[in-house]
């Protein structure tokens, strides 16, 4: 399952969300959105845990916990939404 993380400190690093994930089971991927100029975190990330039942787990017990300076939010990852051609 692919799990959205927003409102991150912006000092928040990779290996500090692995940790947090990891808690509550696998993570298969972390993803730390930075920006392409200066390279710094835009505040979310995303983390993929194979097994639901973990994540739904991760999801539940940190929406909404203090990390860094801030309060995270943490939901299930919405596809994006395709694209579609305009005839």
């Amino acid at each position: 399952m692919k799990i959205l993380i927003r409102n991150l400190d912006r000092t928040t690093n990779e290996d500090e969300l692995k940790l947090l994930f990891q808690e509550y089971g696998t993570v298969q991927s972390c993803n730390l959105v930075t920006d392409k100029v200066s390279g710094t975190s835009k505040g979310f990330a995303f983390i993929e845990m194979p097994k639901v039942g973990e994540a739904k787990a991760a999801i539940k017990n940190l929406n909404y916990k203090t990390l860094g300076e801030n309060k995270i939010r943490v939901k299930k990852a919405e596809p994006k939404a395709a694209d579609t051609p305009e005839d």
